[in-house]
């Protein structure tokens, strides 16, 4: 019975144990190699995975005691249902050919996300700019490079060109994870902030289309990407804006932001199983 009353007095505590429990058991099933069908482009496994990670990040951000609760419940539950039916777009490409047009797609956003980054630094404190300066120097050839790895795979996408797109993405991670670990030791609040802002606009479409390049890769491939990012997602994830990364995948796709919250969750939970 006191389990029982526990369960009734804390409804958020025993939701986020049950997820827990989810993301557990769906990690043992994956390692055994049980899947339990197939869902979109996917397994019932990670995907259930997924969500229950999702859920819990919103279950913590989840205000007390506002009228909204219920409301905000019933919306985020429908979500998931949809996600459960449909495929994730960044994550679910059935050819090379939709995934390099996907990936092109994407390529405005960067290009815009790397411009405001380079007009970043008027707006810090004097002895921060060259700080930022020198963490994100090689963006803007990064951008280029990614680019035109993009659109010569969307023009071409055989092995050996997605090969060449597997080693700019990853370089690209790397110089964004770099600049976020280095934005972390600037002291003035209002600079950081402003360059968190600006690498983490540009570091969400890196790990989208890192996660496009995931789908079209095979196994040896993503290990040898994977072992390639020495600076792991784990080591960056405190300065990650989730919810920022959410808004930007819900305009790209003409999505609401709440399944795009799901999206983003699951795109984090594969890169880290993969090893980034």
């Amino acid at each position: 019975m006191t389990s029982i009353s526990n369960i009734w007095n804390h409804p958020k505590t025993s939701a986020a144990g049950l997820l827990i429990a989810v993301v557990t058991i769906a990690g043992v099933l994956s390692q055994q190699g049980i899947t339990l069908g197939s869902a979109g482009s996917g397994t019932v496994v990670t995907l259930a995975s997924g969500l229950a990670t999702a859920l819990l990040g919103l279950l913590a951000r989840d205000p007390e005691g506002t009228p909204s609760s219920t409301g905000s419940t019933a919306k985020l539950g429908a979500w998931a249902l949809i996600a459960l039916l449909l495929p994730l777009p960044f994550m679910g490409g059935c050819s090379g050919v939709t995934v390099a047009q996907d990936i092109v797609n994407w390529t405005p956003a960067l290009q815009s996300a790397v411009a405001t980054l380079d007009s970043t630094a008027a707006l810090l404190a004097p002895a921060d700019a060259p700080i930022f300066v020198a963490a994100t120097v090689g963006f803007d050839a990064a951008s280029n490079l990614l680019v035109a790895q993009a659109k010569a795979y969307l023009a071409n996408p055989t092995a050996s060109v997605l090969a060449q797109l597997q080693v700019a993405v990853v370089t690209f991670q790397q110089q964004v994870n770099a600049s976020l670990l280095s934005a972390a030791r600037i002291t003035n609040s209002t600079s950081q902030q402003h360059i968190l802002n600006a690498i983490n606009a540009v570091g969400t479409v890196v790990s989208a289309i890192l996660a496009l390049v995931e789908s079209v890769s095979g196994k040896a491939a993503v290990a040898q990407m994977a072992a390639a990012s020495t600076i792991k997602l784990a080591a960056i994830r405190p300065y990650l804006d989730e919810g920022k990364a959410a808004q930007m995948v819900a305009s790209h796709y003409g999505e609401p932001v709440d399944l795009a919250r799901v999206q983003v969750a699951q795109v984090e939970l594969n890169a880290m199983r993969a090893g980034f």
